[in-house]
């Protein structure tokens, strides 16, 4: 894994979670890490267990010269599409930053230019970059404390297991118990048009 694409710039990573989820906000993370940033279980959230991601997120807290999250909720979600939706977590996560990076790194191929900051996409960059893996990180969980914590308020839907996705237990309840307010009601279109009037 590369720590930087640009080692004289002052690098944010940025990436997303729960873009494809059936409930729940989309999160996003920045990251500024330090020249010198190594660990060896670092790597994409999707490679890593539920236990090193929660294990590998104080230290990079602790570690980064900068970090922040940021989230958007389904409802808006649902306005702007998800697509604009994970871009505008991210720049709210730069925004929100100690420290303005004067180059962003984005997992994926979509982004949107923010303020004069020059940007660059790269797909599957949580796997090539420390920066952005160190985001995947810190956004998958702190939306899966999120999820858990709603999940206590509408325990039907299992999200304290499945995080809002696309679980078969998951799409079964919504069939047999309906949508919560925090479904997103523009994904489940062939979950609920036999079975409810959506």
């Amino acid at each position: 894994m590369k720590p930087f694409l640009l080692p004289h710039r002052l690098e944010v990573g940025c990436d997303e979670a729960g873009r494809g989820a059936l409930a729940g906000p989309v999160y996003a993370a920045a990251v500024i890490l330090k020249n010198n940033f190594y660990h060896p279980l670092l790597n994409d959230s999707k490679q890593l267990t539920e236990k090193q991601r929660f294990m590998l997120r104080p230290i990079i807290e602790q570690e980064a010269v900068a970090w922040a999250v940021a989230a958007i909720d389904n409802h808006e979600i649902e306005k702007i599409n998800i697509l604009n939706a994970s871009i505008k977590a991210m720049q709210i996560a730069i925004q929100n930053l100690t420290i303005t990076p004067d180059f962003i790194l984005v997992d994926g191929n979509k982004f949107k230019p923010y303020k004069d900051i020059p940007h660059q996409c790269i797909v599957g960059g949580d796997g090539q970059f420390m920066s952005i893996a160190a985001a995947s990180i810190l956004a998958k969980t702190y939306r899966d404390d999120f999820m858990v914590k709603i999940g206590q308020k509408f325990p039907k839907y299992g999200w304290e297991k499945n995080k809002g996705y696309a679980t078969k237990m998951h799409r079964e309840a919504i069939v047999k118990y309906g949508i919560s307010s925090y479904h997103r009601k523009t994904y489940l279109g062939n979950i609920l048009q036999q079975n409810f009037n959506f």
